[in-house]
């Protein structure tokens, strides 16, 4: 497929033809070989993730996955495109420069809910506000797996670990509600299970403009088998999507639908329009260039010596 463009040089024809990009394969995406355990909910994503960037016709060269620590931060070794594997719970400074530096790019940040709501919950809370130009995908399996089962930040009270042997006492986190009350400007919630389900709300949140987060379920097989078999149907559980009627705009609805017992509701919660980090800063580039636009580099340099004396 291509598309016809008109030329500017006057030694070429008034019309060329550019060559779309062809849609990337898996298997020009995949890198290493997934390691997590067998059955783990994060293949799920992973693989949805490529699905994401193959209908998307996003080049590797525009793709930046970011990540923490923790089994789903293993994402970027994963992918075949720019990435980094940054700091426990400081994924989403690293990637909020990224996306403020490089606002071409496509900005993913893979997480945990220990990654993203305990350690980074601060970083979480000012990405939201500040409403970066990324999307971030925590993969919640209210556990901490990596480090062999001990009390996350979601699990449910009762929950026996390491660090709650007589079961956890805590009020969970709940993603939703924070989100939203932190100022992201798309939240929405899915499950590993339902990989369809799971396509559309990250097709979804990359198109959105501005800070946008995905709560997926995922399972930890190893040390919470079955924690959300009850919004699996193939397992006896409901899979409840957000109503039809349901505003989006609406941040006292969201509150209400993120208020409803576990298996809750999956789909689009909270979507509005604001403006961006990127689009702010840009706004002030721009006018202090407009600023200096009669001077040369050398000359800017020096009056900044200048003022400095």
């Amino acid at each position: 497929m291509s598309t016809a463009t008109l030329s500017t040089d006057p030694q070429r024809p008034m019309v060329s033809t550019v060559e779309e990009p062809k849609p990337l394969t898996k298997k020009e995406l995949a890198a290493d070989h997934p390691t997590w355990c067998p059955g783990c909910g994060d293949f799920s994503v992973l693989a949805i993730y490529f699905k994401l960037m193959e209908r998307a016709r996003i080049r590797h060269e525009n793709i930046v996955t970011v990540s923490g620590i923790g089994c789903s931060s293993r994402f970027p070794y994963f992918v075949q495109a720019h990435g980094a594997h940054f700091i426990h719970g400081r994924a989403l400074p690293f990637a909020s420069g990224v996306s403020l530096t490089r606002p071409e790019l496509h900005v993913f940040v893979f997480s945990g809910d220990g990654d993203a709501f305990s350690i980074g919950g601060n970083h979480f809370i000012h990405a939201a506000r500040r409403n970066v130009n990324l999307t971030l995908v925590v993969m919640d399996n209210q556990v901490y797996g990596l480090t062999k089962k001990q009390t996350s930040p979601t699990s449910p009270p009762g929950f026996k670990s390491k660090t709650d042997p007589w079961g956890a006492l805590d009020q969970p986190l709940n993603p939703i509600k924070q989100a939203i009350a932190a100022g992201a400007t798309f939240v929405a919630r899915t499950t590993h299970t339902n990989p369809n389900h799971l396509l559309q709300m990250m097709e979804a949140a990359l198109h959105h403009e501005g800070f946008s987060f995905i709560e997926c379920l995922s399972e930890c097989v190893e040390f919470y088998e079955g924690a959300f078999d009850g919004a699996n149907p193939r397992k006896g559980g409901v899979f409840n999507t957000v109503p039809a009627n349901h505003d989006v705009t609406d941040e006292v609805a969201a509150y209400q639908l993120a208020d409803a017992p576990f298996p809750g509701y999956f789909g689009i919660f909270y979507q509005v329009k604001r403006p961006t980090r990127n689009q702010r800063e840009q706004e002030i580039i721009q006018a202090a260039r407009e600023k200096v636009k009669h001077l040369q580099d050398w000359q800017i340099l020096q009056q900044t010596f200048d003022r400095m004396k």
